[in-house]
């Protein structure tokens, strides 16, 4: 049991560390990485439950795929190409970053290797079933080799879309066009092209007002 303790304690650090890639859009108090898995934790399942898959192991791949972060960095895509100067970011952020297909493959690599080290630290202790458990859901998710791995894999980026566009309308700081575009290049499940559709239709068109007739005043 003191394990399972010590286990929880660590894992409830995730409650006060902030997501890097809003901290790199400058959003003041955004989102944690606990708020972040319980909002896709409730996402898989509210447009899992009628799917085709194993909707139980669905659920604890979301709340698995980031605990490594306890220990490891939450990596994103632009920190090759920040500039130390805080006012130049702005202009880092009005494009999706590229890297060569050998240079996309090796970060990948070295992430993995990262991120699996501190899953490992992390679960090291526990039982050896839920410990085996947790590992496998995590390989699975990052290796998106079941159907639940790669509907998991799609919604941690449908319900990022979501809390970028959340922030988008209340601080104006995310470029929503290229995010629009990102989310749309990557997903592809139907249910969640639907979603992303209706925050769409909910945060950024305007639903089309009727046009009134004017008529000429006669003097």
């Amino acid at each position: 049991m003191k394990n399972i303790v010590n286990f929880l304690v660590e894992t409830g650090k995730l409650k006060g560390k902030p997501r890097r890639g809003w901290q790199v859009h400058q959003i003041k108090n955004s989102e944690t990485t606990s708020e972040h898995i319980f909002h896709l934790t409730l996402l898989v399942w509210t447009l899992g439950k009628n799917k085709k898959i194993n909707l139980g192991k669905a659920i604890k791949m979301a709340l698995v795929h980031d605990l490594c972060e306890v220990y490891a960095p939450d990596l994103t895509p632009y920190d090759p190409l920040l500039p130390t100067d805080k006012n130049k970011i702005k202009e880092v952020l009005k494009k999706w970053p590229k890297f060569t297909p050998e240079l996309k493959i090796k970060r990948h690599k070295d992430k993995h290797k990262v991120e699996k080290q501190g899953l490992n630290k992390l679960i090291n202790k526990l039982p050896p079933e839920l410990k085996n458990e947790m590992k496998e859901l995590w390989l699975d998710y990052e290796g998106k080799t079941s159907k639940e791995a790669r509907f998991v894999k799609q919604a941690d980026k449908v319900i990022n879309f979501l809390q970028g566009i959340e922030y988008w309308q209340k601080h104006g700081k995310i470029q929503y066009k290229l995010w629009s575009r990102w989310i749309k290049e990557n997903i592809d499940d139907p249910d969640l092209i639907e979603f992303v559709n209706a925050v769409e239709n909910k945060f950024i068109k305007k639903p089309k007002t009727k046009k009134t007739k004017t008529t000429k005043k006669t003097k």
